[in-house]
């Protein structure tokens, strides 16, 4: 969709290629309707941007995708996942993760340096988004999320593919006050002083739920370093949000 010089773009990744009816995106910056420091596509309706451009961006990347109607998490910043049915998607309680089954139904999460995450269960044809910031890897949100597929659906983490977003970075991903923010559990990952390797942390994680390594690609681009593709908190406190979106084509 062309808009001045820019179009959208969006990333997908090599582990859905061989899953063609799964759409799916990582949005970058360009082809919406927002200005100023929210420009262009900014897919948030919380951070300032007026709800109609918003509403016009995100008719934007459901058009993009071919997707009837895409859900958008209420997050939190906490650890809660909602499951979407075809009755209950008009209105998401807060959570910052949702899974479906449903064919008809797109799930989204707006993001700026934190991580966004996309299960698929090919066995169940089921799909997630998950937001993580450090308080959702503290709270090891992506556990959360298998366990609930699991107990609600039956998936088994082995067979569950996961694609984590761009997302801070080693090099930028600095908490001075990591000792009250972060449980033990994640010093580990500490690269140099007060900076962490989340890309690290969420791998392992995953892992631990019993996700095999080749199942799981992560982006490796930080959104700092790329403050002209992807919305930056860090890089400037006033800003747009990104949006992952996955869901079945029809």
């Amino acid at each position: 969709m062309e808009n001045g010089k820019k179009k959208i773009e969006w990333l997908e990744f090599n582990l859905l290629e061989n899953f063609p009816h799964v759409a799916h995106g990582v949005f970058l910056r360009y082809g919406g309707e927002s200005q100023g420091n929210f420009g262009t596509l900014n897919l948030s309706e919380s951070v300032g941007d007026h709800p109609d451009t918003v509403k016009l961006n995100r008719e934007a990347v459901r058009k993009a995708l071919g997707l009837p109607k895409i859900v958008f998490a209420h997050q939190t910043h906490g650890s809660n996942v909602h499951r979407i049915t075809a009755k209950n998607g008009e209105k998401t309680p807060p959570a910052d993760a949702l899974f479906t089954t449903e064919k008809n139904i797109g799930l989204a999460v707006t993001h700026a340096d934190c991580q966004a995450a996309i299960f698929y269960d090919p066995v169940h044809e089921a799909i997630a988004i998950a937001h993580a910031g450090w308080k959702g890897s503290s709270q090891n949100i992506y556990a959360r999320v298998v366990n609930a597929m699991h107990q609600e659906i039956g998936t088994q983490a082995h067979n569950l593919i996961v694609c984590i977003s761009p997302s801070l970075g080693p090099d930028h991903a600095e908490y001075k006050n990591y000792k009250q923010e972060l449980p033990h559990e994640l010093w580990a990952f500490q690269k140099k002083p007060n900076h962490f390797d989340f890309w690290e942390i969420s791998k392992s994680q995953l892992a631990a739920c019993g996700i095999p390594e080749k199942n799981i690609e992560i982006s490796s681009l930080c959104t700092q370093c790329n403050h002209k593709d992807y919305f930056s908190y860090r890089a400037q406190k006033e800003t747009g949000r990104n949006a992952t979106v996955v869901g079945f084509k029809g």
